[in-house]
C-alpha cells in the first residue's frame, strides 16, 4: 500500500529520535494509530489509561532523559484532556511534542461532533501549535514542532485532521513558490556569557564572605561543576525541588531543600549569606531568599527571561549552568576553609539529628516522616524517585538523601496532584533496567493514580528490572490542603472537603495482578521496605498513617502561629492536632530519639 501521511509522521519522528510514545487511541487519530502499528519496531506507544496521564508521561519522559517527550491524543475529549500534563511540562520548561486528532475538514466550521477549536485550546500553553491542511506541510511542521520543543525547552502540538492522516503522503514537497523545505536536527549550542560579564561576576563572588548557592533543575547536568564552584567559594548549597538530585544529600554544606517545604539550614544560609549565587533555578518565593540589598547577587539561567526575576541580581549570566561555571571557575579566588562552612555544617548535622527524632516521635499509628526515614536508607544506588504533590512532597523534601547518580523529580512548577504514578511509569519506560519508587498521597491515588496501577500490570513484565514500589500514604485526608487551611487561613479542618473515603489501596494492587503491603506499625516499616525492595513484581506499600502530624515550616511567622491557634476553635480532630505538633515542637529540646 502507498506510504499515508501518518506513515510519514512516525517516520519522520523516529529520524528525529523519538522511540516511544505515551497516548490513548481514538476515531480521530484512527490514521496515526493504524501507521504506529505498522511502525512498531521502531515507536513504542505506551497505552496510559487516560490522556492527562499520557501527558504526564511524555513531561517525565523528557524531565528523566532529556529527551522530546511525546504523546497522542484523539480529537475534542481527548486533546483536552492533555492540558494538565502538557501545563505541567510549559511550567517547568520540558520539551513535549503533542500530536492531536481533528475532525475532517470538510467538517470544519459547522458544529461537528468532537469538533472543538484546538488551535486556540493549546494557543497560551504552546509555544508552536499548528493545523495541517495539506500533506505538503507535514514534513515541516514536525521538524519545527520538534526543533522549537528542543531548543526553547517548551510544549508544541500538531493538530491532524483525520481526512489527512490517510491521504497519500507528500515526502518532498514540489520546489515551487509557496512550499517549506525543512531538515531534521538540532545540535544544542553551547551557550557561555561575554568575557567581560563572567569576569563581573567573579568580583562579585570572590568578595563575598558568606557565600550561598541556590540550585535548580538547570543545575542538575552540572553537578560536577556544581561542587567544585562550590567547595571554590566555600559555599553552602541550597536546592529548589526540582533540583533535588542536582547535588548529594550527605555533604555537610549541602543544606537540602529552600522554601516552605524546606529545611531549617537553607533558611538559614539565605537568612545569613552576603553572596547568593543561583544556578539554574526559577525558585519562586522571594521570602525564603535574602532581603532585598542583604546580600550580592550573580545568576545563571539559560533562559534570560528567568534572570533577576526572583532577586535583584548585581550580574546576569545568560547561559548553560555546566559551560558557564567551567568558564566562571578560572576566575574565582579559591577561599580559604573558615568559620561560614563550618556553621553551615553544624546546622546540616543538627537538623537531621532534628529529623530523626522528629520521625520517631509517636503517632496513630505511624508518624509519616518515620515512613521516608526508614525508605532513605534503603534507596538503591539508582533508584529513580517520582514523587507527587501533597503532604507527602513535605517529607521527600526533607527526610529523603539522596547520594549521587540517583534521579528524583516531581510537577514543580504546576505542582499537580496525579503527576506520581505517571512519572513513574515514564521512568521505568526511560530506564527499565533501574527500580522505580514512586511516592504518593492517598487523594492523588484515588484522582488517579490507582488507574496507572492497571498500566503497571499491563508493561512489568517487559521491564528489564521489574522493581517498582509505589508508596501510599494512608491518611484518609487531602492532608496538605488540611494544614494550609489551619496555618494559612486559620480555618479547622473541613471534614466535608478534607476526608476522604476508606480504601485499601495494597488490595486493589493485588486485583490487579500486583503484590500490596499493607503496614499499620511503625515498628514494621523497615521490613516492610526491606520485603518491597526486594520484590520481583511491583509492589504498592500501602501505609496507614496520621494526617495530624504537622509539616513544620524552616520558619514560622508569627501570622502563622497566629492562623494556626485560630484554627483550633472548632478544629474536629484538636487533641491529635495539638498532642502531635507539641511532640513535634519538643522533638528540637528533648534527647535521644522520640
Amino acid at each position: 500500500m502507498a506510504k499515508t501521511v501518518a506513515d510519514f509522521i512516525w517516520e519522520r519522528l523516529v529520524q528525529w529520535g523519538v522511540k516511544r510514545v505515551y497516548g490513548y487511541p481514538g476515531d480521530g487519530i484512527n490514521g496515526l494509530i493504524g501507521a504506529l502499528d505498522r511502525a512498531k519496531e521502531q515507536v513504542h506507544f505506551v497505552q496510559a489509561r487516560h490522556e492527562e496521564m499520557a501527558a504526564f508521561m511524555a513531561c517525565a519522559h523528557a524531565k528523566y532523559t532529556g529527551e522530546v517527550g511525546v504523546c497522542l491524543a484523539t480529537s475534542g475529549p481527548g486533546a483536552i484532556h492533555l492540558l494538565n500534563g502538557l501545563y505541567d511540562a510549559k511550567a517547568d520548561h520540558m520539551p513535549v511534542v503533542a500530536l492531536v486528532g481533528q475532525q475532517a475538514r470538510a467538517a470544519l466550521g459547522g458544529h461537528y461532533q468532537q469538533e472543538v477549536d484546538l488551535s486556540a485550546l493549546f494557543n497560551d500553553v504552546c509555544a508552536y501549535v499548528q493545523q495541517a491542511s495539506v500533506p505538503e506541510q507535514i514534513r515541516h511542521l514536525i521538524d519545527r514542532a520538534m526543533r522549537i520543543a528542543i531548543s526553547k525547552r517548551e510544549v508544541t502540538c500538531i493538530i491532524l485532521p483525520n481526512d489527512i492522516q490517510e491521504l497519500e503522503a507528500v515526502e518532498t514537497p514540489p520546489h515551487l513558490h509557496g512550499t517549506i523545505h525543512s531538515g531534521v536536527g538540532y545540535a544544542e549550542p553551547r551557550v557561555v556569557p561575554e568575557a567581560e560579564t563572567l569576569q563581573q561576576a567573579a568580583e562579585v563572588l570572590n568578595a563575598g564572605k558568606k557565600v550561598a548557592m541556590l540550585v535548580g533543575a538547570g543545575a542538575l547536568g552540572a553537578t560536577e561543576e556544581v561542587l567544585t564552584t562550590a567547595g571554590v567559594l566555600q559555599a553552602g548549597v541550597a536546592k529548589a525541588l526540582l533540583g533535588k538530585a542536582a547535588v548529594p544529600d550527605d555533604l555537610p554544606w549541602v543544606t537540602g531543600s529552600i522554601g516552605l517545604l524546606g529545611t531549617e539550614p537553607s533558611w538559614k544560609l539565605m537568612q545569613e549569606c552576603d553572596t547568593l549565587l543561583m544556578v539554574g533555578s526559577g525558585f519562586p518565593y522571594s521570602e525564603f531568599l535574602p532581603k532585598e540589598g542583604a546580600a550580592r547577587g550573580v545568576q545563571i539561567d539559560r533562559d534570560p527571561a528567568m534572570l533577576s526575576l526572583r532577586y535583584p541580581m548585581e550580574v546576569n549570566l545568560a547561559g548553560d549552568a555546566a559551560a558557564t561555571l567551567r568558564a566562571l571557575l578560572p576566575l574565582l579566588k579559591p577561599k580559604e576553609q573558615g568559620r561560614w562552612r563550618e556553621r553551615i555544617g553544624g546546622w546540616t548535622e543538627d537538623w537531621w539529628r532534628l529529623l530523626e527524632k522528629r520521625a520517631m516521635a509517636s503517632a496513630e499509628p505511624i508518624n509519616p516522616q518515620r515512613v521516608f526515614t526508614e525508605l532513605s536508607s534503603r534507596l538503591p544506588d539508582d533508584v529513580i524517585i517520582a514523587a507527587d504533590s501533597g503532604s507527602s512532597t513535605n517529607w521527600y523534601a526533607r527526610d529523603i538523601k539522596l547520594r549521587l547518580g540517583m534521579k528524583a523529580t516531581l510537577s514543580g512548577g504546576l505542582a499537580s496532584m496525579g503527576s506520581g504514578m505517571p512519572y513513574a511509569v515514564a521512568a521505568k519506560f526511560a530506564f527499565p533496567d533501574r527500580p522505580v519508587v514512586a511516592i504518593c498521597g492517598d487523594g492523588a491515588m484515588q484522582m488517579n493514580g490507582m488507574n496507572e496501577l492497571i498500566t503497571v500490570s499491563r508493561y512489568w513484565r517487559d521491564w528489564k528490572n521489574p522493581r517498582l514500589v509505589v508508596l501510599v500514604l494512608n491518611n484518609r485526608d487531602l492532608n496538605q490542603v488540611t494544614w494550609e487551611q489551619r496555618v494559612m487561613g486559620g480555618d479547622p479542618k473541613f471534614l466535608g472537603s478534607q476526608s476522604l473515603p476508606e480504601f485499601s489501596y495494597a488490595r486493589m494492587a493485588e486485583l490487579a495482578g500486583l503484590r500490596g503491603i499493607a503496614v499499620e506499625d511503625p515498628e514494621l516499616l523497615g521490613a516492610a521496605w526491606d520485603e518491597a525492595m526486594a520484590s520481583d513484581i511491583p509492589v504498592v506499600l500501602d501505609v496507614r498513617t496520621d494526617p495530624n502530624v504537622p509539616p513544620l515550616p524552616p520558619h514560622i511567622t508569627l501570622k502563622q502561629a497566629q492562623a494556626f491557634m485560630s484554627s483550633m476553635f472548632g478544629e474536629p480532630e484538636l487533641r491529635s492536632v495539638l498532642g502531635n505538633t507539641a511532640r513535634q515542637v519538643a522533638s528540637r529540646f528533648l534527647p535521644g530519639k522520640g
